[in-house]
């Protein structure tokens, strides 16, 4: 079965991080893997990730999905390696990542752009050598103090959990857009998704 591209869920490793806000990436490929009509494991070690090879329901070929283990900063020594070995160009690419600037239950869907302060998303432009590849914005919002990191690697309260959780079910019809090369779709149901408490 043809490989249609790659989506990257970005994350720190370890069970210390599990459930962070930083980790909102690698939980939406767990999320993702649960939607798809089959998924196998894939030997990811080379490319310092864990990785996944699946298929979305009513669509033609397949879609590697991976968790880069390299922590955040680098993300890019993941992302640039196993994009090349596989021959996958930025545009077939899906960077799934947490977002300050957005509040709990909001997303925004973009290709290209700036980094906006995000390591993870620097580290994949820097390797890359081009910003030109699809981001999946998971809004985390901003604390009240002035403390990002400690914000960032913390646990979202229950309410702003809940909140995450209610998107999926548009977050993923987002990325199926993406799946399909319908770029506009995909901006539009990421933008117009509002939390329903």
């Amino acid at each position: 079965m043809a490989l249609n591209g790659l989506i990257v869920g970005l994350g720190n490793p370890g069970p210390s991080y599990e459930g962070t806000r930083h980790n909102m990436g690698f939980f939406c490929i767990d999320e993702l893997m649960r939607a798809m009509e089959s998924v196998s494991g894939q030997s990811g070690s080379r490319f310092q990730c864990l990785l996944w090879r699946g298929r979305f329901k009513n669509l033609d070929g397949d879609w590697l999905l991976a968790k880069p283990q390299t922590f955040m900063n680098l993300s890019g020594d993941c992302v640039q390696p196993l994009a090349a070995w596989h021959r996958i160009t930025p545009e077939h690419i899906l960077v799934i990542h947490d977002e300050l600037d957005l509040p709990p239950g909001r997303m925004k869907f973009k290709r290209g752009g700036g980094n906006a302060g995000h390591n993870g998303l620097k580290s994949i432009t820097q390797r890359l050598g081009t910003p030109d590849f699809a981001r999946l914005r998971i809004g985390i919002g901003r604390p009240q103090g002035g403390d990002t990191v400690s914000w960032v690697l913390g646990r979202p309260a229950p309410q702003d959990r809940q909140a995450i959780e209610r998107l999926f079910p548009d977050a993923l019809n987002c990325v199926l857009a993406f799946a399909r090369g319908d770029i506009a779709e995909a901006t539009r149901l990421a933008n117009a998704h509002t939390d329903q408490a």
